[in-house]
């Protein structure tokens, strides 16, 4: 081979190394998770938003209690005695303070739980997948949950996936900034690299681009 031509070759080469390196993703890693070593930890603490499905439960007052009630659109609910409930941003706890103080008006001493049945609306509490992958959605966020939770319940990377080049954006709570870290989807579902699957947080955005190859 000529000597232009292997310069030319190796300079071929180099590029293509080059592009593939830029198309890594950049930021820096998360620890890996080893939630089986560790016992089970409560999330953070979920608080209510539009949409979601709630069951209210008066303590021996059965007539005031609701069963399945949905959080409207507007964010506020309605009970026996109490209309306009404000929802929207309270814990459990805190709703339930809310309505025994108003149902203490009429009747007294009221017990109130609320249990939320069906998490939809606070998009603060969900995990979003985008991207290259089997189906793209947004997931209720449980305790412990990995990525690789999240990767099983949307049907994993597409046959078009650049999964060592995706990507998870989270919001720092103290700076109120958000915050880009690498993820090695590949190496994670198609190797089985254990080290390349980390623990999520409520709020989190995992972005899958395609390969450019």
């Amino acid at each position: 081979m000529p000597i232009h031509a292997r310069f030319h070759r190796l300079a071929v080469i180099g590029l293509s190394a080059g592009l593939l390196a830029a198309c890594a993703s950049s930021g820096p890693e998360l620890p890996p998770a080893s939630v089986g070593a560790a016992p089970i930890a409560p999330s953070e603490e979920y608080t209510i938003g539009p949409l979601d499905e709630i069951t209210i439960h008066v303590w021996r007052n059965p007539e005031l209690s609701a069963d399945k009630v949905r959080v409207r659109p507007d964010g506020r609910l309605t009970i026996p005695l109490v209309q306009d409930i404000p929802a929207v941003g309270k814990t459990a706890t805190q709703l339930q303070e809310y309505i025994a103080g108003e149902l203490a008006k009429y009747i007294e001493q009221p017990i109130v739980s609320v249990i939320v049945n069906t998490p939809e609306g606070n998009f603060t509490q969900q995990v979003r997948i985008i991207g290259a992958t089997g189906q793209p959605a947004s997931l209720p966020f449980r305790a412990n949950m990995t990525v690789l939770d999240a990767m099983i319940a949307v049907g994993g990377l597409n046959e078009f996936a650049a999964g060592n080049r995706a990507k998870l954006i989270r919001l720092d709570r103290k700076t109120g900034k958000q915050v880009e870290y690498r993820l090695r989807l590949s190496d994670l579902i198609r190797r089985g690299d254990a080290s390349a699957n980390v623990m999520l947080m409520p709020g989190d955005t995992i972005i899958i681009p395609e390969s450019r190859f």
